[in-house]
């Protein structure tokens, strides 16, 4: 992903677009009660940010020259148009590798077939390199698109390029595979659909591999002539696995990824680890981990803990089972939310003996899952700190429902988000 587009920033605008969406104040309070949901795909976000970063071109195949980049539009991208630097036209320095040379090595490492479309940017550019194209080897054309970028060894973002996404926020069970290379590096390939609701059928493939060193490439491939508005053109992308780890392994990218580091004065800087800002906004969220043992501490003794997952703050959930089916419970611990208070607790609000604010809910799932119902107690307590708590009649929002009503009653989700044990965080 692009340097300067850190998962961080890319959730805020998510965010943000989110708060923004309707017209109505029952629509917006509504975002903000479903925060955690929001919240609990940000794994699956930030990985589709990490490949949306780089092969920002690949939309610009077969669309009349605008192209998708991180930013404000629908799922955090927004629509510019391409300049002629990021055609690959750019007159190569030394050192560097052109856009034209990333697209010719594209070309020879796919099987043949014809190619249309060619876009790219070169390592001599502020954005990381890529190369996109339409492949077509005679069973239809498809999108192919290669992303290069830098990492920092080890870090948060290394391991977030080769993780593989948490199934429960699928409507499907994606298949997805790491390992681990003889040099080291990390190749993980998934298998799945771009849009986890599956409201599209159009497949999204992908192979990344990250090296000890940082290097990050991603292969990216689907099933139509574009990643969106674009009609599927065959049943499944046009590269097999193996193909997947043959391209994404080519050492050409290396090379490619070394000369971007190298050259680019702001990737260098950019490469630095970011230093603390006194920004004077509200404090970093509660650890994932803690918040998730405090949640099943708090668990009726009737539910078996058979799922967990969830993020490093704020946001974890578990699935449990009381011998009639699984069920969701998510969780978000948040700091410093009096700024919405006013929001999120209305005139329905009861206020208890130490001023805590309380609102119950029973509605409808908003995912995908037929028959899925939503049960919450939303909290907000006098230093403004939130917690907000769901259950749903199944074990992922995006599947059907699998029983009547959530494990958990309103009145057990009420003493969950009000107990003292979340003062005790921090």
């Amino acid at each position: 992903m692009p340097v300067e587009d850190t998962e961080e920033h890319f959730e805020d605008r998510l965010g943000a677009a989110l708060r923004q969406a309707g017209g109505t104040y029952e629509t917006d309070r509504r975002t903000l009660i479903t925060a955690g949901e929001v919240r609990g795909r940000r794994l699956l976000v930030r990985r589709k940010a990490s490949v949306l970063g780089g092969v920002a071109g690949v939309a610009l195949v077969g669309l009349g020259g605008a192209l998708l980049l991180p930013g404000d539009g629908e799922d955090g991208r927004r629509t510019v148009v391409a300049s002629p630097a990021a055609s690959g036209k750019t007159s190569a320095q030394p050192g560097t590798v052109s856009g034209d040379e990333l697209v010719s090595t594209l070309q020879k490492l796919l099987p043949k077939g014809e190619f249309s479309g060619q876009q790219s940017r070169g390592t001599n550019e502020t954005l990381p390199p890529y190369a996109g194209l339409v492949y077509d080897d005679g069973k239809g054309e498809a999108a192919v698109a290669v992303s290069l970028n830098q990492v920092e060894p080890g870090s948060e973002q290394a391991r977030a390029a080769t993780a593989c996404p948490d199934k429960v926020l699928f409507a499907y069970d994606p298949t997805c595979v790491t390992s681990s290379l003889s040099d080291g590096s990390v190749l993980t390939i998934f298998q799945g659909y771009e849009y986890p609701d599956l409201r599209v059928e159009t497949k999204w493939w992908t192979a990344d591999l990250v090296t000890p060193q940082g290097q990050h490439v991603n292969v990216s491939e689907w099933n139509a002539a574009a990643e969106k508005d674009a009609p599927v053109s065959r049943p499944e992308p046009p590269l097999s696995t193996a193909q997947l780890k043959k391209v994404v392994t080519a050492k050409a990218w290396l090379t490619a990824i070394d000369a971007y580091s190298e050259g680019t004065e702001n990737a260098k800087e950019s490469l630095k680890p970011e230093q603390p800002k006194n920004t004077g906004q509200p404090p970093a969220g509660f650890d994932g981990g803690t918040i998730r043992s405090t949640l099943v501490s708090l668990l009726p003794e009737d539910v078996e803990v058979v799922g967990q997952g969830g993020q490093d703050t704020e946001y974890t959930y578990v699935v449990v089972d009381d011998g009639q089916g699984e069920s969701l419970v998510q969780i978000n611990v948040q700091p410093d939310m009096s700024d919405v208070e006013g929001q999120l607790f209305g005139s329905d609000a009861k206020t208890l003996p130490d001023g805590t604010k309380v609102v119950t809910r029973q509605e409808k799932g908003e995912k995908g899952g037929a028959g899925v119902v939503m049960w919450t107690a939303d909290t907000i307590r006098t230093d403004g700190r939130r917690v907000v708590v769901s259950a749903f009649n199944s074990g992922s929002q995006e599947r059907a429902a699998t029983r009547g009503t959530p494990a958990l009653t309103i009145e057990q989700l009420e003493a969950i988000a009000t107990s003292a044990k979340w003062l005790e965080l921090g």
